[in-house]
């Protein structure tokens, strides 16, 4: 099974997030980018993981002062700890960035125990420090605010929205410099080889665009004689259409 989710992953490495929202829309998925969070470096590899999520509630004073960062049963810190490798911890800011999610000791740790990225519609507090580290990692702006102050870490791997998106447990997050795309795990594979389809099309297009061709009947593909021109063009390319 490892073996399988491995390839996959493998595939949508090589995907932009565009190209899956496209994807996603035809199956009637219209809301799986999440809003609002960009990477903190552009030109990272492409991230692609399992979602492992954490959800903060609003912060009530009495249950959280600081004093609780000293019980290591604290669900912010099990999180960064218990985060499978290979997957992407996903937090449930409330798009509330007015305190940091996380800071750079705990992005840090999650990197050196091997996950795939990390995604809040928070902020992060120590964002330069997070941003050259060699790992994936998104949220909406800087905050310096310890989370304490607004949130309180309630959930780990549930269901929880993050940036207008539900996220489940297990679904497929990747992430590029537009933002992270949301694939319901039951779809991923299947999501995945319908991709790398687009894009072998996608790089006939753009070969021909490229050439001087119209767009019009090209894209979207709706001439005949073009579509029988990409046919061949796939065979010639030595992909034959396989992937």
């Amino acid at each position: 099974m490892d073996e399988i989710q491995n390839y996959i992953k493998e595939k949508l490495k090589k995907v932009g997030t565009a190209t899956i929202a496209t994807c996603l829309f035809k199956r009637g998925l219209r809301n799986q980018f999440i809003q609002g969070v960009k990477p903190l470096k552009l030109n990272r590899p492409t991230m692609v993981g399992e979602a492992y999520t954490l959800r903060y509630i609003p912060a009530r004073e009495d249950l959280n002062p600081i004093e609780v960062f000293r019980d290591p049963k604290h669900l912010q810190r099990v999180a960064v700890e218990d985060c499978p490798q290979g997957s992407v911890l996903v937090i449930d800011s409330r798009k509330d960035a007015r305190a940091a999610s996380a800071g750079s000791i705990l992005v840090t740790r999650l990197m050196v125990r091997g996950a795939a990225g990390i995604v809040t519609d928070g902020g992060f507090r120590d964002s330069a420090e997070i941003a050259g580290l060699p790992f994936s990692s998104y949220h909406v702006r800087p905050s310096a605010p310890t989370n304490l102050t607004l949130h309180q870490a309630i959930a780990i791997n549930e269901p929880i929205a993050c940036g207008d998106v539900a996220v489940f447990p297990g679904d497929m997050l990747v992430g590029d410099d537009d933002g992270v795309m949301v694939i319901p795990a039951a779809i991923t594979e299947d999501v995945a080889d319908e991709c790398l389809q687009m894009n072998l099309f996608e790089a006939f297009v753009m070969q021909k665009v490229q050439g001087g061709t119209s767009i019009i009947g090209l894209y979207p593909l709706v001439d005949k004689k073009i579509r029988e021109e990409f046919e061949e063009w796939k065979r010639n390319s030595g992909d034959g259409g396989d992937t």
